[in-house]
Order: structure tokens, then C-alpha cells, then sequence
């Protein structure tokens, strides 16, 4: 079990050590209207090629998904993520690193091969290259880190609660060694972000229980999506999400100032961006229609609290 879910009600506080270099986890996305968001953070060049066969080294069964890690004809390494958590956890890494957060590159392939033992089409699949720089050397706290007093992390926790992504787990946090790539050497990353496009609905009745670092709701779910807003209420500058996970010491940290940021962000992203992320995770017309709609409708949510706004300013 998770540590995080046993500090459920702790607020998180800054690890001690150097100061935050904010461009760890979070750059300015001057671009963000010119972001490819079919391709991500990888761009074109980067993309798998489902034409070709890949050579499998290990079978991955850590976590909720199953999952492989392969080998392409060209020595790129990629771990691949299989099951219902595939297509949210594109479309999540492409929302995140369109408004300034560090991703590795992330692809959907819905046909592509495997080798191995036998030869077999296992089908729609997140690829995550793990080669070519993209280096991990450790995990990351939600609770303890360089950035807790900072607006990109904050906007960083209300970015996850739009997406409806509850999966705030320690090992799902990343520090990549990106030595010899443009920008910052060393960078913080959200990732395996598969728990999304769902709704938390963690019963109250296993919240002081052995179950509670379980799940916390659904994954990729229009029906749940569509049914969880963004904010209940107001009081002040606090903010009472529409949340029901475990980690509401990280949510109450949240005020109206943090929210706008994020969603004046966020609604940035153009029609086309929107439909291109979720292109790329593979979902259908009328899926896509109904998560954007959310999601815009979410993204205005924040965005009406903008009169409430006592104009803090974080690092």
C-alpha cells in the first residue's frame, strides 16, 4: 500500500534541500496553441511503428494493467500498457504536457505485433519509451517535494481533478535524468495517468481501513465523467471540490487563485488540440464530443471563479 494513503488528511510540505528550480516540473507553454497534441511530447519522430514487430523482454504484471516491456527493430525500448487504462492515460499525458508539465513520449497503437515465446497481436496499447535519454533514477511524494508552495504545483493537483486522474500514488511519480536533452537535466513527472476520464467514489466506509490505498473510482468511463463536476461550492477563497478520494490533504490546499490559473491554462487548448489528444487515444467521435464537452464545461467552472480571485500570487 501506497504510504500517501496512510497521510490522507496531512498537507504536503516542501522537501528540505535546494531551492525549487520550478522548471523541474513545470515550463511556461508559450506555444500552447501550436502544440501537437496527436503526437505529444514525442512528436512524429518518436512515434512506434505498428507495421513492425516488437521483441519481447519482460512481461510486466506490477501493476493494474498488464503490460510488456519490448524492444523495436530500431534498439528503442518501450513499456507497454494494455487494458482499460491505455486510452485515458494518452489523452491525460497530452492535456498535461500541452500546458507546460514534463512527459516522457506516450502513443496509442490499436494494432501492432509482438514476438517472443509466440507471435501475437495483444491489441490496443499504450507505448512509453523508455530509452534514448529518458532516464528514471527515483520516485517522487505528492506530500514531500521541492514545489508544494508553488502555483505550477498547484495547478498540477487541479489539472488531475479536472481529468478526474485519483491514482496519487508515490510510484506513479517520476524523476527522469533527461542529461544531454534540451532543458532542465532533471525533471519531476506525472505518469502512469490511467486512472482518468472517470469519477472518484471511494465508499466512506473503507476510509480507516486496510482497503483505502485501493481504488478510489472509475477509469475511462464517459458515463462516470460526464456525471462528477469540478467544484461544489466556495467559501471565501477556499474551494469544496466535487472530489471523493483519500487525498483531500492535498485538495484542501487548494484555493480560487489555483483553479483559475489552471483552467485559464487549460482553455487555451483549441478545438482542434482537443480533438487531436483524444484522436490519439483512440476514442471515437461521439466519445470524444462527450469528454471534451466535460471537460470545457469543468474548464469554465474555474473559470467563473476568476471574480473571486484575491489575485495571490505563488512562486
Amino acid at each position: 500500500m501506497d504510504a500517501a494513503a496512510c497521510v490522507m488528511r496531512q498537507a504536503p510540505r516542501a522537501s528540505t534541500g535546494a531551492p525549487a528550480d520550478i522548471a523541474q516540473l513545470w515550463i511556461e507553454p508559450r506555444d500552447l496553441e501550436r502544440r501537437d497534441l496527436f503526437h505529444g511530447a514525442g512528436g512524429a519522430a518518436l512515434a512506434p511503428n505498428p507495421s513492425t514487430p516488437y521483441d519481447l523482454v519482460a512481461i510486466d504484471d506490477s501493476g493494474y494493467s498488464p503490460g510488456y516491456d519490448v524492444r523495436d527493430k530500431r534498439g528503442a525500448e518501450w513499456s507497454v500498457k494494455l487494458g482499460i487504462e491505455a486510452q485515458p492515460e494518452v489523452v491525460a499525458s497530452r492535456v498535461l504536457w500541452a500546458i507546460g508539465y514534463h512527459q516522457p513520449p506516450t502513443y496509442l497503437l490499436k494494432d501492432w505485433k509482438l514476438t517472443g515465446k509466440q507471435v501475437e497481436t495483444p491489441g490496443v496499447a499504450r507505448f512509453r519509451l523508455e530509452s534514448g535519454g529518458y532516464k528514471v533514477t527515483d520516485d517522487w511524494s505528492w506530500y514531500e517535494n521541492p514545489f508544494v508552495s508553488t502555483q505550477p504545483f498547484k495547478g498540477l493537483l487541479v489539472a488531475n481533478l479536472i481529468l478526474n486522474n485519483w491514482d496519487w500514488k508515490t510510484s506513479n511519480n517520476k524523476v527522469y535524468d533527461l542529461s544531454g536533452r534540451n532543458g532542465p537535466r532533471r525533471v519531476f513527472v506525472v505518469r502512469d495517468l490511467g486512472a482518468s476520464l472517470g469519477k472518484t467514489t471511494f465508499p466512506q466506509f473503507l476510509k480507516w481501513t486496510p482497503m483505502r490505498g485501493m481504488g478510489q473510482g472509475s477509469r475511462n468511463d464517459v458515463d462516470h465523467f460526464e456525471e462528477q463536476g469540478l467544484i461544489k461550492k466556495v467559501e471565501g477563497q477556499r474551494v469544496r471540490f466535487d472530489y471523493r478520494g483519500i487525498h483531500s490533504g492535498l485538495v484542501d490546499t487548494l484555493i480560487v487563485g489555483d483553479v483559475v490559473w489552471t483552467c485559464r491554462l487549460m482553455s487555451r487548448i483549441s478545438d482542434r488540440q482537443w480533438r487531436d489528444a483524444f484522436r490519439a487515444g483512440g476514442y471515437t467521435d461521439a466519445e470524444q464530443r462527450r469528454f471534451i464537452t466535460k471537460l470545457k464545461s469543468k474548464i469554465n467552472e474555474g473559470l467563473a471563479l476568476s471574480g473571486r480571485s484575491a489575485g495571490l500570487a505563488r512562486n
